[in-house]
C-alpha cells in the first residue's frame, strides 16, 4: 500500500451504523462511484435513513437493534 493511501476500516456501532474510515470507493448497485468528501462515512444498517447508504439517524427513533454477539 502505498504511503498516501490510509488502509481502510470498518467499525460496526452497536445499534448503529458502520462507521468506514481510509481509502475506499463506493458504488452503487449499478457500480455508478458515490462521491464521498469525508475519510469517514457511517452506513445504515437499518435500512430506513432517508440518505441511503450513508446514515441520517433514524436508527434512534425507530429502535434498531443490533446483534451484540456479533461485535
Amino acid at each position: 500500500m502505498s504511503a498516501d493511501r490510509e488502509r481502510a476500516t470498518v467499525t460496526p456501532y452497536p445499534d448503529g451504523p458502520l462507521l468506514v474510515r481510509g481509502d475506499i470507493e463506493l458504488r452503487r448497485a449499478d457500480g455508478e462511484v458515490i462521491e464521498t468528501t469525508r475519510r469517514t462515512v457511517a452506513l445504515c444498517r437499518c435500512g430506513l435513513s432517508t440518505i441511503k447508504p450513508f446514515c441520517d439517524g433514524t436508527h434512534k427513533a425507530s429502535g434498531f437493534r443490533t446483534d451484540d454477539e456479533l461485535l
